[in-house]
């Protein structure tokens, strides 16, 4: 098993994004968080039963977009349950299916809040580009709304509310 990127400098919180299969929906987080957040977010993507590999439709998708893919990995939450994770604020479903399961108990008790997106692997592989596109760009408008936040400054109630209202937009 690979270990756990390094984020650089400490950020003001850590952010664990959750999806049943780690391929897609949490990836496209995981990677607009951690490019656009200037080092405020440290974020990282799991799933209960991951896929095992991105989905070659979100890497390519995300490469167009010009991050950088090589550090992205589809691995199970476990990683991040265990002795030596990093300490997570706050955990983030994106699916339905995610967001109904039982989550280990993290250390720090972190916020948790559920921005579901439909699954765009789902769709008919003609029609991954659009699905993606769909996908990525809800993700993004959420992770701005969430970064106009004053997330150094915020508690967990407030983290909370914000969380819980971003998801609630498209």
């Amino acid at each position: 098993m690979k270990p756990l990127p390094a984020c650089g400098k400490a950020a003001a919180m850590n952010v664990l994004v959750l999806c049943t299969g780690n391929s897609a929906r949490s990836i496209l987080l995981e990677a607009i968080l951690n490019r656009h957040s200037g080092g405020r977010i440290a974020a990282f993507s799991a799933g209960s039963r991951p896929a095992g590999r991105v989905h070659p439709a979100a890497r390519r998708l995300l490469q167009a977009e010009g991050y950088d893919t090589d550090q992205l990995r589809s691995k199970s939450w476990d990683v991040f349950a265990g002795n030596g994770a990093p300490v997570m604020d706050a955990v983030i479903t994106v699916c339905g299916s995610a967001a109904a399961e039982n989550c280990p108990v993290w250390p720090g008790a972190p916020v948790r809040a559920h921005w579901g997106v439909e699954d765009p692997a789902a769709a008919p592989e003609q029609d991954w580009p659009t699905a993606f596109r769909t996908a990525y760009d809800i993700l993004e408008r959420r992770a701005a709304r969430l970064l106009r936040e004053p997330l150094e400054t915020l508690d967990t109630a407030a983290l909370t509310g914000a969380l819980t209202r971003i998801g609630a937009t498209r």
